[in-house]
């Protein structure tokens, strides 16, 4: 089992984790659901307490790596297979995305 903290501007919203299985659950963090000043980290993942769970990796959280030349160099330097997304989501969520969410590895 692997597991990723999912941040939204340095808050911590939920985790995110691959199963040994390899189905993909996301739970948001019980104190980011209940604020209404957080706002939901996708329109596909809107709050709520109970968990997400998927046989894939979450369309939001896929989209947010890299592809091509860029994907190439990264899962080469990091020695990740190229369709290990969760892996390669893990190792570069933190710090090579744009936007608000962020994913660092447990």
């Amino acid at each position: 089992m692997r597991k990723g903290s999912v941040k939204y501007r340095y808050i911590t919203a939920g985790i995110v984790t691959e199963l040994d299985n390899g189905t993909y659950e996301f739970e948001y963090n019980k104190d980011y659901v209940t604020a209404d000043i957080y706002p939901p980290i996708s329109l596909t993942l809107p709050k709520r307490k109970e968990k997400y769970i998927s046989k894939k990796l979450f369309p939001f959280f896929f989209n947010m790596l890299s592809e091509g030349a860029n994907k190439k160099v990264q899962c080469r330097r990091l020695k990740i297979h190229e369709t290990d997304y969760f892996g390669l989501l893990l190792k570069t969520g933190n710090n090579e995305t744009i936007g608000a969410v962020t994913v660092a590895e447990i």
